[in-house]
């Protein structure tokens, strides 16, 4: 079975990620999309995500998660570390997904922050594309992705609102 990677974000209908650069989402996001990405976290054995998306909101090391935090000082984060649960590597993605789905991972769960998506939209690793789209606009804040050319198509696998204020949990497939 070949491992699927997926990029997981809350938006609003403007495309931001953060409010007026607070990297807070928990702030802004609805209850309803708390829940389903907790859910869709506890259900994912490897998380990905930048020093930039660590640093505010460190997570802890659990045995049923292998958290891999991309940056490009891993010793930075020696004391941190625990092998097989918390680890930082300078790993370029392509080689760390290799050895990754050559240990049998089946699902990676990638949660940011916008220079981990695009390394990986680059590099055109990611499968599917799940979006939350809550129904704000901000004007000012961060985006998914670092300002960079891309020409990605997608293909709409699943859609459903989740609450009356009509936020939107959408799911795509990256066609490659």
């Amino acid at each position: 079975m070949k491992m699927k990677i997926i990029l997981i974000f809350v938006t609003t209908l403007d495309g931001k990620i953060t409010k007026w650069g607070d990297s807070d989402i928990r702030s802004w996001s609805s209850g309803d999309d708390q829940d389903y990405f907790d859910t869709i976290w506890n259900e994912t054995r490897i998380i990905i995500m930048g020093a930039g998306t660590y640093d505010p909101s460190p997570v802890k090391p659990v045995q049923k998660h292998l958290y891999l935090v991309l940056t490009h000082h891993p010793e930075k984060y020696k004391i941190n570390e625990v092998k097989g649960q918390l680890e930082f590597t300078d790993e370029p993605p392509r080689q760390l997904m290799t050895r990754l789905e050559n240990q049998g991972e089946e699902t990676i769960l990638v949660v940011g922050g916008p220079h981990v998506a695009t390394l990986f939209l680059r590099e055109k690793l990611i499968d599917e594309l799940w979006l939350t789209l809550e129904p704000k606009i901000f004007g000012t804040g961060g985006n998914f992705v670092t300002d960079e050319e891309f020409d990605i198509s997608l293909v709409l696998l699943n859609s459903e609102i989740v609450n009356d204020q009509g936020t939107i949990i959408n799911k795509y497939m990256v066609i490659k």
